[in-house]
This record gives C-alpha cells, structure tokens and sequence, in this order.
C-alpha cells in the first residue's frame, strides 16, 4: 500500500508575480473556474511551494475598476493545497497591501469565509456601478441556467 505524502503546512510562501508567472495565473484560474478577465500578472501575489522548486500553487489580486472601486479578485488555490491556509495567507497579504475599502464578488456560499476577513454581503443599491453590472448579469445567467447558488458581492470598510 502506498503510503500517502503529508505535506507541511506552511511549506509554501508568497511572493509578487513575474512576467514568467502569467501562462501559469491563467491555468490556476482556469482550473478552479472563476472569472477569467482582468488577469494581469502585474496585480498579483502567488504562493509558491517551497519543497516543489517554487511552483506556483495559488494567487489572488486587487483589481481596480473603471468606477474607481477595488476588488479583492482571483484569489485561487490548485486542488492538492486547498484547507493548507493557502487562500487565507493570499488574502491577508492582499489587505495589508490595500487596507482601505475593498469589494469582492462570490458565490453565496463563500459569504462565511469572507465574513472572517470583515466583508460584508451588499445590497444592490450600496454597489458601485460595475458591481451592479455584474450582478444583474449573474442574475440573469442563474435564472437561465437554474443555479442554485447566486452571485454575492461584499465590502470590506
């Protein structure tokens, strides 16, 4: 029988992205299924697997938008390091980097781990105005597609 590799928990650490680490974001992103546009590498924080030669396992970044609002965005975990407090290491990087107001788009079920990080679900009317565009798009997508879970957008103050 195969004995199974426990990997430490804190064998990774994280760093700004590189040029190099563009082709690698976009899979990551791919591969978990969250919104693929607005990826430049320029904006991103990735965590690195210090035992696998610095391979890259996760990333997130903070997206600015035309309206003047910033995002919490892209924050994305490969399968084999989620629950190793990956995801938790990008984000509070991230609000350290941007301690001000920020807004973050999620599925409703996500609602609770964000909750942690002092982000509150926001009514359509407090969103600014590209949240709203994204939120009446979901909204149309969920009826079409009979969603279960709808499109949730939060702030942190």
């Amino acid at each position: 029988m195969a004995m199974e590799t426990q990997i430490p928990p804190n064998a990774f650490s994280l760093r700004t992205a590189t040029a190099a680490d563009a082709k690698t974001i976009r899979r990551i992103i791919n591969l978990v299924q969250i919104n693929p546009t607005g990826l430049s590498w320029r904006r991103f924080i990735v965590a690195i697997d210090e035992q696998a030669g610095g391979e890259v396992i996760g990333c997130g970044q903070i997206k600015a938008h035309r309206d003047g609002s910033l995002e919490l965005a892209s924050i994305a975990v490969v399968p084999e390091w989620r629950g190793r407090g990956v995801a938790r290491a990008i984000i509070e990087q991230l609000l350290r980097q941007y301690p001000g107001r920020l807004y973050l788009t999620c599925r409703s079920r996500l609602e609770p781990l964000y909750q942690k990080f002092s982000f509150q679900a926001i009514g359509f009317e407090e969103m600014p105005g590209y949240f709203q565009r994204i939120s009446r798009l979901a909204a149309v997508y969920n009826k079409l597609t009979h969603q279960p879970d709808h499109l949730s957008v939060m702030r942190r103050n």
